[in-house]
């Protein structure tokens, strides 16, 4: 950059002299004018040296006009002092102290303000000449930026802020900063006909097959870095070796730092990934995000990313000339607006529960899922989508018919008509319904069918005697029981995109019984059908969380209410049924006494062995063209309720009732 600069053309301000000349204070005015709008074309200057103000003035402002701008501002130059000196000598010519004000709006609400000073000197007109004269400002390097030197140049700096950690149930860090290893090509490092061969060699370790990765390289830039994978330092679950990676020439390992959970598929689903921002999402911020920046792609850490990236900061620094800079000066900073580090997202996972869910759904090849809720809190221990749900939080957001385990609220809906457990029911092999006939599952035990206890129909699971019993019962009396137990009433909480279930309130005879055994228009996801199961061990309908706080860096909790997310929206949910009163204690106990007995003697009779366990349901649900079944499982034990689903399966008590088992007895 060019510091001082030539002499301008004078332009006069005024036409008159002597007494009669204009005062300082308006050339002031137009010479502030001039400045903020970037435009000294009509301004008179005085310098000492052959350089162009308009042209400083651009490059020494051009950093600074660009971060206004996408601010949505533009600067401010005004006069905040003029004070003309008394005059000497009659041959001295007058002069005029001025200070400016300047204002940067460089961020949102974060301006920049300082001041300079120049002077101004009153330049008659030539001997013998009719023009006026004019008051010229005195040109120098600091002018727009106090302390700028010849030479030198304006830098805005962005300053990031430390993102947010996602914490467990005991505030420990679950998504956190954890040091990386990023493995890939430099090509710096390699000839052109080495590219392909050493490239290969790498990919071989990695994947085995490497020609994606291969063609990465060979269309690279001639200096990229081609990055082939990301692994922990610690514990990296790869089945090769970094130093065997690094052995393999043109290979290089850069040690880096990633916002990565306890392991590579810790509750991935749930709280997702973070990672450098798209596209689509620095066009959506509005300027709040950055090319570069890291933020939440999907799943908690895309909802909650605005809390957890926190803010930016600002740094505006003088960069020294080039010679300066080689002499080893360093910047010099002028303006700085400190980050707000990101809030810490708190949740109610206990990573021991989280990881046995994941553990005893690892084998699962159909999508599946295991949440366990702790009745008293409310608190979500534990949400494990299988890898069958190939990333898709089947746990918060399946939709799913849920068979026979839905048959707690008919139950409910029952109690609330006056049926008591020890009422007789009838419960036929079949039943015909406006000409559709049902049935029960095969290997329905005989001594559980015709006339019944309803604890017996219940456990046992019979579909015909709920079915006959639903007409004492309207649709409506249904979604309101399965309201009561938590089904669609706690949809979009957190404001997440979670889905619960739904019950529609009106049906037709056959979607009438087909809703009695949990099926038809029914939906519901495992959150659902475990939330079902801690109300009735809570005595009380359970409001089931997954995020119990977000706390900023100062100790203060951060206001999360807004719009739900895209992510959100798009997962929109059937509406779900009006509550009614509340689930009472007196029914919540009746409804405990009904899922013993599923244990004691019925379809659950798996789990009879496990300490603490008190009740149970299992469900199948038919699909399709009604050969196969989703399947589930609900267990109360102590203060802990869970269910356990799986797309595709056999029975309840045969496909889920195993992976309940180990689930509990591995707490």
């Amino acid at each position: 950059m060019t510091a001082l600069l030539t002499p301008a053309v004078v332009i006069a301000l005024a036409a008159c002299t002597g007494a009669d000349r204009p005062p300082a204070s308006d050339a002031a005015g137009t010479l502030a004018a001039a400045l903020a709008g970037l435009d000294l074309t009509d301004v008179p200057l005085a310098t000492d040296t052959s350089a162009d103000p308009q042209a400083h003035l651009l490059e020494v402002t051009e950093p600074l006009v660009e971060v206004a701008e996408a601010a949505g501002g533009e600067p401010a130059v005004t006069v905040a002092e003029v004070t003309e000196v008394a005059e000497d000598s009659d041959d001295a010519p007058p002069t005029a102290e001025v200070t400016l004000a300047w204002s940067w709006p460089l961020d949102g609400d974060r301006t920049w303000e300082y001041t300079t000073t120049t002077e101004l000197v009153w330049a008659a007109p030539p001997e013998g000449s009719e023009g006026p004269g004019a008051w010229e400002a005195q040109w120098d390097t600091d002018l727009v930026v106090p302390g700028l030197g010849a030479g030198e140049r304006i830098a805005v700096e962005e300053v990031p802020a430390g993102r947010g950690d996602v914490l467990d149930i005991d505030d420990e860090p679950l998504v956190t900063e954890r040091d990386v290893w990023r493995v890939g090509i430099d090509k710096t490092r390699l000839e052109n006909g080495e590219l392909a061969t050493q490239a290969r060699r790498l990919g071989e370790l990695i994947w085995r097959e490497p020609d994606d990765y291969v063609a990465r390289v060979e269309a690279a830039g001639d200096k990229a870095f081609v990055e082939a994978i990301t692994v922990r330092q610690e514990d990296p679950g790869i089945d090769f070796s970094v130093q065997d990676a690094r052995d393999i020439e043109g290979v290089n390992v850069v040690e880096d730092t990633m916002e990565l959970g306890p392991t590579s598929t810790f509750a991935l689903p749930l709280l997702g990934r973070s990672g450098e921002a798209t596209a689509e999402i620095i066009e959506e911020s509005d300027g709040a995000i950055s090319k570069g920046d890291v933020v939440g792609l999907s799943g908690l850490q895309r909802h909650y990313d605005e809390q957890l990236r926190g803010t930016r900061g600002l740094a505006v620094n003088i960069v020294p000339s080039e010679g300066d800079a080689e002499d080893g000066e360093e910047p010099r900073e002028l303006f700085r607006v400190e980050p707000t580090d990101g809030a810490d997202v708190a949740t109610t996972l206990d990573p021991d529960l989280q990881m046995l869910a994941e553990s005893t759904l690892n084998g699962v090849a159909p999508a599946s899922a295991i949440v366990a809720i702790r009745p008293s809190t409310g608190d979500v221990l534990a949400a494990a989508s299988g890898p069958g749900s190939e990333g898709w939080s089947t746990a918060t957001l399946g939709q799913y018919p849920p068979g026979s385990t839905f048959k707690v609220a008919t139950a409910l809906a029952l109690l609330r008509n006056g049926t008591s457990p020890a009422d007789s029911v009838r419960c036929p092999a079949e039943l015909t319904v406006d000409g559709r006939t049902y049935s029960n599952v095969p290997g329905y035990p005989s001594s559980a069918s015709g006339k019944v206890p309803f604890a017996t129909a219940f456990a046992h699971s019979c579909n015909t005697a709920f079915i006959g019993s639903a007409d004492a019962v309207s649709q409506a009396d249904l979604a309101t029981a399965g309201a009561d137990l938590g089904l669609g009433s706690s949809t979009g909480f957190d404001q997440s995109p979670v889905f619960t279930g739904a019950v529609p309130e009106e049906a037709t005879q056959t979607g009438h019984a087909e809703a009695a055994i949990g099926q038809g228009e029914v939906l519901a996801s495992p959150l659902g059908m475990a939330t079902v199961a801690a109300s009735v061990a809570a005595g009380e309908r359970v409001e089931p969380r997954i995020v119990r706080s977000v706390t900023g860096a100062d100790g203060t909790e951060v206001d999360t209410a807004g719009e739900p997310t895209a992510e959100a929206s798009e997962e929109a949910s059937p509406e779900p049924g009006p509550a009614g009163d509340g689930l009472t204690e007196a029914e919540a106990a009746d409804l405990l006494e009904l899922m013993g007995g599923v244990v004691t003697d019925g379809s659950a009779s798996v789990l009879a062995d496990i300490e603490d366990v008190v009740g149970a349901k299992t469900g199948t649900a038919q699909y399709g063209d009604g050969s196969r079944q989703h399947v589930w499982m609900l267990a109360v034990a102590d203060d802990l309720a869970v269910a356990v689903f799986v797309e595709d399966g056999e029975y309840g008590s045969t496909t889920a009732g195993p992976l309940m088992v180990e689930f509990l007895e591995g707490r």
